[in-house]
């Protein structure tokens, strides 16, 4: 059986750059596990981490397509079990990170997808709701009949919303349940980092300031002169809408900077929500930790002593 780690939580806790350290200690290259790194020149808003900040260390599943591509979780799974393949084959173990909780299920607990034709009809007359109702409208919808589901995605992803809604009213059934899964696939050891609520909120705050004085704004004035716009789903990413809707005048840049870090820590809140469930997951707070080396070696120890054990 492959060998498969993991280090999740919610954003702003500190994943990569902890990853970074551990997967040192541990001959490992890193798979992202973040559904809008994958988008090519989301750098500042999705922090990702740059070449100096990887250390040589190898990451896979980062700017592995346009903005305007289309992207899945099945695709992701299919490219991420290739990755495990590969790395397991040469002695080298993959380090799943990220905060991705769709993502990070379909991999380890291997999902069977079902694929359904789209309808058309049913997707209009919803993407119409939205637009007299609003997104928020159909996000409660899909709550009540999808709540597993609706807790895996953004509030404000539009595409995936209406996707959900529509197989539940071509099928009857959850989009959720529409999904196999088999929890024997990996050898996995799994490490949650989180924080006590307000230094998390604190640290949420404070990321989105740094992003936008590393010139967020501009990276989003880039991605628009390009032609890309809100209709790509790439778009949709925490930061990039706000700063659209600021740069298209409909919120002044205090409006954006307070909705940018209120979002987020929604999004945090719901991240939370999805791991917590997953009682295979080893939590650990790194701000316990005053000496970082040692949190860096307690986490490599643990991965080492589950994947070793018979």
């Amino acid at each position: 059986m492959n060998k498969l780690a993991a280090i999740v939580g919610p954003t702003a806790v500190g994943k990569t750059r902890i990853a970074i350290e551990v997967a040192k200690r541990l001959n490992a290259e890193i798979i992202s596990c973040d559904s809008m790194q994958i988008y090519r020149g989301l750098d500042i808003g999705t922090a990702k981490a740059g070449p100096m900040e990887q250390n040589g260390i190898v990451h896979h599943l980062i700017d592995v397509v346009d903005p305007d591509e289309e992207y899945s979780v099945a695709r992701f799974q299919e490219q991420a079990k290739s990755i495990i393949e590969e790395l397991n084959s040469r002695k080298r173990l993959p380090l799943l990170v990220g905060g991705t909780g769709l993502y990070y299920q379909a991999l380890v607990d291997d999902y069977t997808f079902y694929p359904l034709e789209s309808h058309q009809k049913i997707r209009r007359q919803w993407n119409n709701i939205i637009r007299e109702k609003g997104l928020g409208y159909a996000y409660n919808y899909l709550q009540s009949i999808d709540p597993g589901y609706a807790a895996t995605i953004s509030a404000n992803d539009q595409k995936r919303i209406v996707r959900a809604i529509e197989v539940y009213q071509l099928t009857g059934q959850p989009f959720s349940a529409l999904q196999t899964k088999s929890q024997q696939t990996y050898k996995l050891a799994i490490v949650g980092l989180y924080l006590e609520r307000e230094q998390l909120y604190q640290r949420i705050n404070l990321r989105v300031e740094q992003m936008l004085a590393n010139g967020l704004i501009k990276e989003v004035t880039v991605l628009r002169n390009k032609g890309y716009n809100l209709n790509h789903n790439s778009m949709q990413a925490l930061g990039y809408k706000q700063v659209f809707y600021y740069l298209e005048g409909f919120l002044g840049k205090e409006e954006m900077i307070d909705e940018i870090k209120r979002e987020t820590r929604r999004y945090a809140k719901r991240q939370l929500t999805w791991f917590r469930k997953d009682p295979r997951i080893c939590w650990i707070n790194p701000g316990e930790y005053s000496d970082k080396a040692l949190l860096q070696e307690n986490i490599s120890s643990y991965i080492e002593g589950t994947l070793s054990a018979v």
